[in-house]
């Protein structure tokens, strides 16, 4: 299943997409359920399912303007430094670690919404990643049952701001400039998706590609990095892991290569879709 977080006539709702278009399922999963994250604290997905089935398409995704899938999600965690090419490119030692860092909800646009390039900065560099939703409240869990937690995947632009990234060792600033990174297109429930490890990533810049990589060389894979992060916090449903970018990123390119306005970003993950935005500057 296809799940999409919109705004339409400055309402916001949610729904699945289907090949006739959007189930708008507001209001009809579960009394006062009005958000995909309702729908995962409230633990109604299947039957989300089920009305996805059974309803109607009533809108188009032409007539609606996509948010990201979790635009209310609690915590964004990244991971850094998470496919070896990545860490090379970067002069970095492979970490004994995983390297997170927070991205908050004002950092991200929806698919198709215009991403920002702040006026302080030159040096926007972009990262396609694989992000994981979870769908359920987790703690202290292993890899081995890690997994259970995730409720889809979707993708995320992590757009990085490089200069301000390395003002000090913390990553914070230059991860977080307002709509500076984006997230969708859509949600894709795990079901969908029998082994995230099998999945491929591409990230083109303008139609060249960019970044091409295999979720299945993650120096930390998915599995770990929930068991990881539960030793020293809980997950809750809506919470993203997006789980790192590969080589490619245009810091590490001679010359270097930084979005500008005008510059047409996409990036796809098998089995997920494409995630595409366009660049502007900050007024």
């Amino acid at each position: 299943m296809h799940l999409v977080s919109f705004e339409k006539d400055g309402e916001a709702g949610f729904g699945a997409v289907t090949d006739a278009g959007i189930v708008d399922l507001r209001e009809r999963v579960s009394p006062g359920v009005k958000t995909l994250k309702g729908v995962l604290e409230h633990d109604v997905l299947e039957r989300a399912a089920a009305l996805a089935e059974d309803i109607e398409a009533t809108l188009s995704l032409d007539e609606v303007t996509l948010l990201p899938p979790l635009p209310d999600s609690g915590k964004i965690i990244c991971v850094g430094l998470n496919y070896l090419g990545h860490v090379k490119e970067m002069g970095m030692d492979v970490p004994s670690y995983p390297s997170l860092f927070p991205r908050y909800p004002g950092s991200l646009v929806g698919h198709g919404d215009a991403l920002v390039r702040p006026v302080v900065s030159e040096r926007y560099d972009f990262e396609g990643e694989l992000a994981v939703v979870i769908g359920r409240r987790t703690g202290k869990t292993s890899a081995e049952t890690a997994l259970d937690s995730v409720a889809g995947y979707t993708i995320l632009l992590d757009g990085s701001i490089r200069d301000w990234q390395r003002h000090t060792s913390q990553y914070m600033p230059g991860k977080n400039f307002r709509r500076t990174g984006a997230m969708g297109p859509w949600l894709v429930t795990r079901d969908v998706i029998a082994d995230p490890r099998q999945l491929t990533l591409e990230t083109r810049l303008n139609g060249e590609v960019v970044q091409n990589g295999s979720v299945g060389d993650l120096v930390f894979p998915i599995p770990d990095l929930i068991a990881y992060i539960t030793t020293f916090m809980d997950l809750l449903p809506g919470d993203v892991i997006s789980t790192g970018t590969p080589s490619g990123v245009g810091v590490g390119r001679e010359p270097p290569l930084f979005m500008k306005a005008g510059d047409q970003v996409e990036v796809s993950v098998s089995e997920i879709g494409t995630l595409a935005n366009t660049v502007i500057d900050e007024n």
